[in-house]
């Protein structure tokens, strides 16, 4: 049986226009995933979950975002769409486009794009541009287009995108019966963890479902929010989240504070490393996506007591968006005869 999209279930409690229409790709339903041997290697005693936005229909969260922006720009009649991206936004911005008979125009870093997210955004016929600077800079060239000519900037800037992607904090609800105790997630643009926010936020004032802390993970070569001033050049292996001047950073902060939760950095050997433990799991995700998870061994290694608490990690992108994450890290397969005695023999050896 077919899940609706996020819209047709949830639009009573999305603050969306009269005139917004309904693009949906079945966005949504991501399972949340029980985590337990990886709770014990952080140190056990909680519970662990991962909300895996990766198995979304272009492979991200972004998707929850974007049914909601497109949706409501088809409605209001716009012919174009536009955004900047670090390769995410690209490729779900071109496929709800795609899928509403709109034009979509992206801007990219110049060579600071993983490879799976620029073909998404190419195979959905977006036109793809490429910016000689950073996605700051691309995004305020965005910014500046959709001032002046008739083109829907989706970004998360865009109010509606923050609707559509509140809607993981209500499934998470939905699965467990109330808020976790902890939300863990990655931080670039800052644009999902305020989002979530406002959606326990709000389950909470209709239903007293609780609130959790926000952890909220940077890398430690893009991590504004946690030095206190924008990064001119961020540099970091998990390019989802390689953003110096979030666009949304001032409402994460706030939401942290207000959760009683903080914005924490994590390096890209950490990042990696948790990469790896999850995929051990059978959840391979994106670099960025294990930035979560990254920051909270790191802080339940300096002390952080976590001790009968339930804590769901999202995990926002899948691991096919940068399979060379993987790739130029991996060693060469071993390479034996086409023969039943050669195979054996490697087996034999271990």
């Amino acid at each position: 049986m077919t899940t609706p999209g996020l819209l047709a279930k949830y639009r009573p409690l999305l603050d969306l226009p009269a005139h917004t229409a309904d693009i949906s790709l079945h966005e949504g339903g991501t399972p949340l995933i029980p985590m337990p041997r990886l709770a014990a290697h952080l140190g056990g005693g909680f519970d662990l979950y991962v909300k895996f936005e990766g198995l979304n229909p272009t492979g991200s969260f972004k998707d929850r975002g974007m049914t909601a922006a497109i949706s409501e720009a088809a409605g209001r009649g716009v012919r174009a769409v536009i955004c900047a991206s670090t390769g995410n936004t690209a490729a779900s911005a071109a496929a709800y486009a795609a899928r509403a008979g709109l034009k979509a125009i992206v801007l990219i870093p110049q060579g600071k794009v993983a490879v799976g997210k620029l073909a998404g955004a190419v195979a959905y016929g977006a036109q793809v541009v490429q910016v000689d600077g950073s996605f700051d800079d691309a995004l305020g060239l965005v910014v500046q287009v959709s001032e002046t000519r008739p083109i829907a900037l989706v970004n998360s800037i865009n109010p509606y995108r923050l609707e559509g992607q509140k809607t993981a904090a209500f499934e998470i609800i939905e699965t467990l019966g109330k808020a976790p105790h902890r939300l863990c997630l990655p931080v670039g643009n800052a644009g999902n963890i305020s989002a979530n926010w406002l959606g326990f936020t709000q389950m909470h004032a209709r239903a007293g479902t609780g609130l959790p802390r926000l952890l909220g993970v940077q890398a430690a070569g893009a991590a504004p929010l946690v030095l206190g001033h924008p990064v001119d050049r961020p540099e970091t292996v998990a390019t989802a989240i390689r953003i110096g001047r979030p666009a949304r950073g001032e409402q994460a902060l706030a939401a942290a504070e207000e959760s009683g939760g903080r914005i924490v950095a994590a390096s890209d050997d950490d990042i990696l490393a948790m990469q790896t433990l999850l995929a051990a799991e059978g959840v391979w995700v994106e670099p960025a996506s294990a930035a979560g998870l990254a920051g909270l061994k790191n802080e339940i290694a300096a002390g952080l007591d976590v001790q009968g608490e339930t804590i769901v990690a999202v995990c926002t992108g899948h691991g096919l968006k940068d399979p060379d994450a993987i790739t130029r890290r991996m060693p060469a397969p071993q390479v034996v005869a086409a023969d039943l005695p050669a195979l054996e023999g490697l087996l034999a050896g271990g």
